[in-house]
């Protein structure tokens, strides 16, 4: 479904028709787009739009919002995703249109439950919290007005007129502040939060509001109107589903994992299994941590930890032979007959890289997998230990990991606010002794990788002899690099094709 040429001609006009149709950095989004995109193009702006939302909600949690670091990284992952940030840039068209598009998407999928509203409507006020702090004051009030937002900066001698009574009402601005600050009249109804904490002055129905309260008025009358447009979006949600090119991408799209797949084909060989006890304090993550913790002391993982464990070593670069004299070894060790292993086990390993059966090159788990899929029963030891670790376990796990007192308080204090891969990255920061690791944590592989660059001053893990190994079929890699199959990858990520797999790995004898 590609613009036909009058809707390429159109997009293609020059200077100020192109500007008008999008005349800021920032937006209510009151009108949907009107034009024909492709399919491609549809997948490809949902993702970065999930992607931006994702850093939005860590940089949340991560910095205090309105700091000079909290606002430096949200615009370099703008400007890195090609979004729109900033007033009086060149050539701001093609930005706002990405902006303006990919929101009405993620509509449609953040619009099916109440959870994802609220998470959706969230990350999409901070965004617009951000765009207004950097918005000139020159262009304050022709946004209000683009917006249907019936607030009017006063003259400067009304505000004159009334300096003693604003002063009063409001806290923290003086005669010298006030001078300089921008004061707006507004219908008394927008503004009853302030009313009722006794901080706005009132005259004839209408509140006085300085411009550094006007933010929470915005911010509320922009929630009002989101909320309610995704409750209409959620209504005709059956007709746009309808559509079998959409209805699996804006089904999986609120969890599914966008980011590098962490496949094997750079990475084979660079670890020996002599490694594999000292990585696994330094640069494993808990998750990962714990199952090799529990496989080496019950010598025996049940098949939920051996495909997490399994995929993730595979991922970080043992080859076939050498998964296989690992869990071999281990299983032994078990009292585990090694023809019953072979006959067994040994299958589900050549399985997982590609083999056998369907020959499907299977990718680690990410950190959204892990977190949304198959929680652990009764003795399982996979999962995520933020999300479904009893907090005082999990508090003990970290004080066996070393962790300051400090420490454990945020990451339990993340965890309980449902932050599990911020928590996760937290707990990074500590064992690593960074105050910024410099990245959004979204899987288990990204934790090694950074954490051997790091360890190794910047540098990837050595890459270790290995012995000769017979010769072996290339196994076939899923290329989801190329954007036509985007959608396919978005699938997999969370629905991942088990069959077979998950046959051999639920042998638990």
């Amino acid at each position: 479904m590609e613009f036909s040429k009058r809707k390429w001609r159109m997009l293609r006009l020059a200077g100020d028709q192109r500007n008008a149709s999008y005349p800021h950095c920032l937006q209510f989004y009151l009108q949907p787009p009107s034009e024909n995109i492709s399919l491609i193009e549809f997948e490809n702006l949902a993702i970065d739009r999930v992607k931006l939302l994702k850093s939005v909600e860590n940089l949340g949690v991560s910095y205090v919002k309105g700091t000079e670091q909290y606002q430096s990284k949200l615009e370099s992952e703008l400007r890195r995703l090609k979004f729109s940030y900033r007033e009086n840039l060149e050539d701001e068209y093609e930005p706002r249109r990405r902006d303006h598009i990919s929101h009405f998407i993620l509509r449609l999928a953040y619009c099916q439950s109440e959870e994802l509203r609220r998470w959706f409507i969230q990350q999409e006020m901070d965004l617009l919290r951000f765009r207004f702090s950097i918005l000139p004051k020159d262009k304050i009030q022709d946004f209000l007005k683009d917006s249907q937002l019936q607030f009017e900066a006063i003259s400067d001698e009304e505000k004159t007129l009334r300096e003693l009574e604003i002063i009063a009402s409001s806290p923290n601005l003086s005669g010298s502040k006030l001078v300089l600050e921008s004061i707006y009249k507004i219908p008394f109804a927008d503004a009853l939060d302030l009313f009722r904490g006794r901080k706005v002055y009132l005259e004839d129905g209408f509140a006085y509001v300085p411009l550094k309260d006007i933010v929470a008025i915005i911010l509320n009358e922009f929630r009002a109107k989101l909320s309610k447009a995704l409750a209409l979006t959620a209504r005709s949600l059956p007709a746009v589903q309808s559509d079998e090119r959409l209805q699996p991408l804006l089904n999986h799209l609120s969890h599914s994992y966008t980011g590098q797949d962490y496949s094997t084909q750079g990475n084979v060989g660079k670890i020996s299994l002599d490694q594999i006890d000292l990585l696994s304090i330094k640069s494993f993550p808990p998750c990962m941590r714990q199952l090799h913790k529990a496989l080496r002391e019950n010598h025996h993982l049940r098949h939920g930890g051996r495909m997490q464990y399994g995929l993730f070593l595979k991922g970080i670069g043992l080859t076939l032979e050498q998964a296989l004299q690992f869990w071999k070894q281990e299983f032994i060790k078990g009292k585990m007959d090694p023809d019953k292993f072979d006959k067994g086990y040994s299958y589900n390993i050549r399985h997982s890289f590609g083999k056998e059966g369907k020959r499907t090159d299977y990718t680690p788990f990410s950190c959204l997998k892990i977190i949304l899929s198959n929680p652990p029963s009764q003795g399982d030891y996979h999962g995520c230990p933020f999300r479904h670790s009893d907090p005082e376990l999990l508090k003990q796990k970290l004080q066996s990991y070393k962790i300051s007192p400090g420490g454990i308080s945020q990451i339990l204090d993340l965890a309980k606010g449902t932050h599990y891969q911020v928590a996760c990255q937290k707990y990074f920061e500590m064992i690593h002794n960074v105050d910024d690791c410099g990245f959004s944590l979204n899987h288990p592989n990204q934790f090694f990788c950074e954490s051997q660059r790091i360890l190794n001053g910047g540098k990837d893990i050595k890459k270790e002899p290995i012995q000769p190994e017979t010769p072996q079929p290339k196994p076939s890699i899923q290329k989801t690099k190329d954007v036509s199959s985007a959608l396919a990858s978005l699938n997999s990520s969370l629905e991942m094709d088990m069959e077979g797999l998950e046959d051999y790995f639920s042998e638990d004898s």
